[in-house]
């Protein structure tokens, strides 16, 4: 068996950092679903004179 140097063609031993893939794309659609979500709750609860604290 050789062994890994760090001239190696993998991730691993490369020192370069992972660029985004599809679980960073599905983090950022989920946060913008739940932010949308909010600001729709906020905007029915409007309509029933709904005060932050009160």
């Amino acid at each position: 068996m050789s062994t890994r140097n760090s001239k190696s063609k993998g991730k691993a031993g490369s020192g370069e950092a992972a660029g985004p893939n599809i679980y960073v794309g599905l983090l950022f659609v989920s946060l913008s679903a739940l932010i949308t979500g909010i600001v729709f709750l906020v905007l029915e609860l409007k309509k029933y004179n709904w005060e932050l604290g009160g």
